[in-house]
């Protein structure tokens, strides 16, 4: 029998190996890494839908672009030609308003009429204008050559320079300084829309509106004259004959008698040529 009183005495032999943790941890290990693989790819597969989606959007944002961008040019292109249809339609408020301070009437003895300032400042200082000859003729015929402007209640004293009495034009210079008008640089056409101010009767700052009828050529040793169709009276005689884009054309001169709706203006080119104060 064993003593009780005695301690067992341990085995010599080796403890059976532990379980395999290293397996179960390397078969974690191998799981985390393919959980983590396919994680990877998943994030992968996401960014990359992301990033061809976020490419789409810029081609769709760019090409949106492109098409306001061309609108907008289209657009930009219809404005200007409607500013420009604009400024060409014919406008008497604004073709007068700009007119008006250039244009006198004419006191030459007991004869009314109208004149305009025409042109750069004369040469030493002052204001070159035309009018008609026949306005002026009876204080040029009579040795005198002083004539008065009238505007309200003001008066310039003016001094005819010269006269072509072939085409009925006189050049009259002030020396008061007032702006010129600018003359056409291309002749009238028939159906040409004008303005025409002048002082009918005496009636200063007076505003008529018509069409160009027809220009005259020369004809039987008159020269050539512009036909109209605004009312004009005695006292427009002088007065200038405004294109839409408020330039001279010509001076009117006459009107037909027993007839309506028949002015005749010189052409200002005539006027022009013959007194080189344009």
């Amino acid at each position: 029998m064993a003593d009780p009183g005695r301690r067992a005495r341990p085995s010599r032999w080796p403890r059976p190996p532990a379980p395999a943790r290293g397996r179960a941890l390397g078969l974690v290990a191998l799981g985390l890494a393919v959980v983590l693989a396919v994680a990877a790819g998943v994030q992968a597969y996401q960014i990359n839908r992301l990033s061809d989606r976020l490419a789409d959007t810029n081609r769709r944002l760019t090409a949106a672009q492109e098409g306001d961008n061309t609108r907008l040019d289209g657009l930009d292109q219809r404005t200007q030609a409607l500013e420009k249809q604009a400024g060409a339609q014919f406008n008497p408020e604004a073709v007068a308003s700009a007119v008006l301070p250039s244009v006198f009437r004419v006191r030459a003895g007991q004869f009314t009429g109208t004149a305009f300032a025409v042109g750069k400042p004369a040469d030493r200082g002052g204001t070159n204008l035309f009018t008609n000859f026949h306005v002026v003729e009876s204080v040029w015929e009579g040795g005198g050559r002083q004539v008065f402007l009238e505007r309200t209640d003001q008066r310039f004293p003016a001094t005819i320079v010269k006269v072509d009495k072939e085409n009925d034009v006189a050049h009259l210079r002030t020396s008061g300084r007032f702006t010129g008008l600018v003359t056409a640089s291309t002749p009238v056409k028939s159906g040409q829309q004008i303005v025409v101010v002048g002082a009918p009767l005496g009636l200063e700052d007076s505003v008529t509106t018509g069409v160009v009828s027809a220009f005259r050529e020369a004809d039987q040793g008159s020269g050539p004259v512009i036909q109209f169709d605004a009312p004009i009276n005695p006292g427009n005689s002088g007065g200038p004959v405004i294109n839409g884009q408020k330039q001279v054309v010509g001076i009117a001169t006459a009107k037909a008698r027993d007839a309506e709706g028949i002015g005749l203006a010189v052409p200002i080119k005539i006027a022009c040529d013959g007194f080189r104060i344009c």
